[in-house]
């Protein structure tokens, strides 16, 4: 485990390993005294991923500063922990158990990664701790193994603000077939939870919509040399290359493919929609393709004030991916302890594990504008927010090409 505590930013938050442990901290009562609960934040703070990682950190940085300056909950303070998972399982689920040892904290945002969710679950369950993501995307956390044939969730504390990859494959894969017009993709995936998951339900719609997928491999996270792959694409006739992954191999794949005089568009998920994509690959980037989560937050009304503070405090990381997302999150766990709070006569349980529960039921109910839209779950923990983007690098940026609601 490794817990951030340094200022990585100007204006950010101090954070410590021991918390806030005074004589106040963590304790309920009268709506006349001061109490302050931590809110964890788990996602890949250094190495891989973490341009999108630091954005969520951020990003619920800003909901907790604005939830003690405009004080949401009177007479309760928040105060955040960052916890750098490193995008490994293992080390998330020892966060995982940092976060809910900690008898301060009420819930926690993140992680990042799908296949560092898992390791995590059960830990913030046995705790009765909320746990929402502003990222994760496979279908398993929330709907169980057998999610195509019957769905069942397997744990009560888990939700996210991310719709699913059965959503977004099925919408790169529409978006591939009837508005690119691509007609042989060549599919290939990092092996992790996420970009496996991903690459099987785009084959899947793919294939169902009246294309051909002309070939399948695989890479392995933290590859940089794909001379053997890039051969295969070359060999194989696709007009198009789908990537289950994240923009740490996806940047050097394109290079490495158009280097070598394959000039087919790469397609990927809401994972190499970053600007560390377009920054590594450069040039070479120009006309890829990635869908993401939501619309663009530069576009939401609701988000400018989030944007310009997020720019204005000089963060570090990329907010465009998730931030406004674990702004939410945080935001959803924030508004469930008010919820608490005036169900009980404007007092909190005094005993934390009670506190932690009924917070879980609250965020399960909410209801509320956020600044990426309406933010509510369905009975599995799901958002009701299954509005999804597909960008496409024109002249070395971002654009968006399409918007629309999956369905």
């Amino acid at each position: 485990m490794v817990i951030l505590t340094s200022v990585l930013a100007t204006g950010a938050l101090t954070l410590t390993a021991c918390g806030s442990r005074d004589n106040s901290s963590g304790k309920s009562g009268d709506s006349g005294s001061s109490s302050t609960f931590t809110i964890g934040v788990d996602a890949p703070l250094s190495g891989e991923n973490s341009n999108t990682g630091l954005g969520i950190q951020y990003g619920s940085q800003i909901a907790v500063d604005d939830a003690n300056k405009n004080n949401w909950v009177p007479g309760v303070k928040f105060k955040l922990k960052a916890y750098d998972d490193k995008a490994q399982p293992a080390t998330g689920q020892s966060n995982a158990t940092s976060i809910t040892g900690d008898k301060t904290a009420i819930g926690a945002v993140g992680p990042l990664n799908s296949g560092v969710a898992q390791s995590m679950q059960q830990v913030f369950a046995s705790a009765n701790m909320v746990e929402i993501s502003p990222s994760n995307t496979n279908p398993q956390l929330t709907q169980g193994k057998n999610w195509q044939t019957a769905k069942s969730r397997p744990y009560k504390t888990y939700f996210r603000t991310a719709t699913t990859d059965e959503l977004q494959g099925s919408f790169a894969a529409d978006y591939a077939y009837n508005g690119l017009k691509k007609k042989k993709a060549f599919v290939v995936d990092d092996k992790q939870t996420y970009g496996a998951g991903l690459a099987k339900i785009f084959n899947e719609k793919f294939t169902a919509a009246g294309g051909k997928v002309v070939q399948t491999d695989h890479v392995n996270a933290g590859d940089k040399d794909f001379g053997s792959l890039v051969t295969k694409i070359k060999n194989s006739g696709a007009d198009l290359l789908y990537y289950g992954g994240q923009y740490d191999e996806s940047a050097l794949i394109t290079k490495q493919l158009k280097d070598a005089g394959v000039k087919i568009p790469l397609f990927g998920g809401d994972g190499m929609y970053a600007t560390a994509y377009t920054d590594v690959a450069g040039k070479q980037a120009e006309g890829d393709l990635a869908t993401a989560i939501g619309v663009p937050a530069d576009t939401l009304p609701a988000a400018k004030t989030f944007i310009s503070t997020y720019k204005a405090k000089g963060y570090k990381g990329d907010y465009r991916g998730y931030g406004a997302y674990a702004y939410d999150a945080t935001t959803a766990i924030i508004k469930a302890v008010k919820a608490v709070k005036d169900a009980n006569g404007g007092k909190l349980p005094s005993d934390i594990n009670d506190l932690r529960s009924k917070i879980v039921d609250e965020v399960g109910k909410s209801d509320f504008q956020g600044i990426t839209g309406k933010v509510s779950f369905d009975q599995y923990g799901d958002t009701g927010n299954k509005q999804l983007t597909v960008y496409q690098v024109v002249n070395g940026e971002w654009k968006a090409v399409k918007t629309g609601t999956a369905s």
